[in-house]
């Protein structure tokens, strides 16, 4: 696999381009980055901060520190209903978990599904040597199991799963979560399940899927401190598996990285042990942000919008005749708003934009307001 291989991402284009005007002093409205506006609680900076002045700025065990392991391992089965040991349990930040995972479930060419629309989870599959076959969702971004089991073949080893999701916002109950677990293990077949928006769910009930095995098998379950404790910079995630898998992402991770910073790792056990209260105000934040973008959002004639489940993002669908490409570029242009194109996120997504309310109420109404503009004057 030779990286030049990897297609370049519009995404990245348009950031480029966002980061362009603002060097030349324009002003942008961004919603197109998906990382809470809020700082790190002080609490967790100062754990970090601590645990670096009590010496705690060495080498550790590429399974990470046993306060965090511990940690891990309380925070799943309190809150997650998975039934775990520490040795089930491997700290690493959840974007590279993505990838590290992958290359353990298979040592040859292989499958993977991965949801259309969905994040960027091709990429990942094509660097471990796998081959990224989409598995369209259903109505409202629904799993349909219909379409994955028509997708499997001899080859599949992996179908990865994001609930709550991005970009669409949609969260999967539990009886559709059962079908795909009981159809995964008579097949044999391993479930990369990314929960990384698990906090953020404003109408339903986050389940876990991994939380259906009596011990990790074949769920390999990601997780992320990032959205739910505003710690996007931290890089702070973690796996929880069957301990042939953790054994293997600890191979690369020994090989790669050798280990996670120690004072990181210190921060991350305290944020399990002693944070939910940080979840439960920032998730406050976000619930008026989303009433905010889905009440603008209704007012538009030219956007059609699914009900907001989960994580910080609308994922509409537009009635122009404009690829999502072309309509993200000249409404940065035009208007200085930033968006994703739908197009990004998979082939299903062609025909949306992805807009993230995980900024401030202001840069939203005024986003949204010149976005309204936009499409009254494309139409």
């Amino acid at each position: 696999m030779y990286l030049d291989e990897i297609e370049g991402s519009p995404t990245l284009e348009l950031v480029n381009l966002v980061l362009q005007k603002q060097a030349k002093g324009e002003k942008i409205l961004s919603l197109a980055i998906g990382e809470p506006s809020f700082d790190t609680p002080k609490e967790i900076v100062e754990a970090a901060y601590n645990s670096m002045l009590n010496g705690k700025t060495h080498y550790t065990s590429s399974y990470g520190i046993p306060e965090v392991r511990e940690a891990i391992r309380k925070k799943v089965l309190r809150r997650n209903g998975i039934n775990a040991e520490v040795d089930n349990t491997i700290f690493v930040t959840t974007k590279l978990a993505v990838y590290a995972s992958l290359q353990a479930v298979s040592q040859e060419p292989y499958e993977a599904l991965i949801p259309d629309p969905g994040y960027f989870y091709s990429e990942p599959v094509i660097l471990s040597g796998g081959k990224p076959v989409y598995y369209r969702l259903g109505e409202n971004f629904s799993l349909d199991m219909d379409e994955v089991k028509r997708k499997v073949g001899n080859k599949t080893k992996a179908v990865v799963l994001n609930t709550p999701a991005n970009p669409t916002g949609k969260v999967l109950g539990k009886e559709e979560l059962r079908e795909l677990y009981d159809f995964c293990c008579e097949k044999g077949i391993y479930i990369v399940s990314d929960e990384a928006y698990e906090d953020l769910v404003y109408e339903k009930s986050h389940f876990s899927i991994g939380s259906l095995e009596h011990k990790p098998e074949y769920v390999i379950s990601l997780f992320s401190l990032s959205k739910s404790y505003a710690m996007t910079g931290w890089r702070a995630g973690y796996v929880v598996a069957s301990q042939r898998v953790v054994h293997l992402i600890n191979k690369f991770l020994e090989n790669t990285l050798t280990c996670f910073p120690p004072f990181i790792q210190y921060a991350s056990a305290y944020a399990l042990n002693h944070g939910d209260s940080f979840i439960e105000k920032f998730k406050q934040e976000f619930f008026k942000r989303r009433h905010l973008l889905m009440d603008s959002v209704g007012r538009i004639d030219g956007l059609k919008l699914s009900t907001i489940e989960g994580a910080f993002y609308a994922f509409p669908r537009y009635k122009v005749k404009m690829g999502s490409v072309e309509f993200a570029k000249r409404l940065l242009e035009r208007h200085g708003v930033a968006v994703l194109p739908g197009s990004s996120f998979g082939p299903s997504g062609e025909g949306h934009i992805r807009i993230s309310f995980s900024g401030s109420e202001e840069s939203i109404d005024q986003g949204i307001k010149k976005l309204g503009v936009f499409l009254s004057d494309a139409t």
